[in-house]
């Protein structure tokens, strides 16, 4: 249930919802507006959704994700049943106010499927539609390059650079990340931004291959750094 100041809130929101004033978003013939979804962490779209001016103003107050069935034609809480809800930590409209963004800390996964996210068919370059790894669209650049990484190490291919340093073992890809550490620290020394993005882009992919070695997802990380977020200081070690 609802605190008294979430009472409060949604009965300010829906009163400013209804003033139809210039900043009033723009409501499609249904009174909806489409809601996209997007784990805060690393960028992952997690599903997309509609919410009516109920909706957003339970979303606002609670913190949590509501939605507006548009089958049922009532209002819900993403995860009412399941307890896999969606915990808001911003919102945001796009340039034409008529949908919306929310950056949001899922608990469990979102897809009713039990998938992670909703996203997880492909469409091929023949305008196919095919079922593909449900992580392909997880994420952004550095986890496609572990995906690669983890790839390389289940099956390694001739001239792989990847794969020669697995190969390599634990200890060449340690004094690899000690090497590009080192060059960062130069490049930063001698101030050429160009030098700086490259060599940072190096250490970058070495240090995923050190997850990669320990099979250690990007998503432990951002939860680590999600925890550190918004905190001064960090543990005593």
């Amino acid at each position: 249930m609802a605190s008294l100041f979430d009472q409060i809130v949604f009965l300010k929101w829906h009163d400013t919802m209804s003033q139809g004033s210039a900043d009033q978003l723009k409501l499609d013939g249904q009174g909806l507006l489409p809601v996209v979804i997007q784990d805060w962490l690393d960028g992952t779209v997690l599903m997309l959704g509609y919410m009516n001016q109920e909706a957003l103003a339970k979303t606002f107050a609670t913190r949590r994700v509501h939605f507006w069935s548009r089958s049922r034609n009532q209002l819900w809480e993403k995860g009412e049943t399941s307890g896999h809800t969606l915990h808001v930590k911003e919102l945001f409209v796009d340039c034409d106010r008529d949908t919306i963004l929310v950056k949001a800390q899922p608990v469990g996964p979102t897809c009713h499927t039990g998938e992670r996210a909703c996203f997880f068919s492909r469409i091929d370059d023949q305008g196919e539609v095919v079922r593909s790894n449900p992580q392909d669209a997880h994420g952004g650049i550095l986890t496609g390059v572990l995906r690669t990484i983890q790839e390389r190490r289940a099956n390694p291919q001739a001239g792989s650079y990847t794969s020669k340093l697995f190969e390599g073992g634990h200890d060449k890809i340690l004094k690899k990340v000690a090497e590009e550490a080192g060059e960062v620290l130069l490049a930063s020394k001698g101030g050429k931004k160009e030098e700086i993005v490259y060599e940072v882009a190096d250490l970058l992919f070495h240090t995923l291959m050190v997850l990669g070695y320990h099979e250690i997802s990007l998503q432990e990380v951002f939860q680590e750094l999600g925890k550190r977020f918004g905190k001064s200081g960090l543990r005593d070690r």
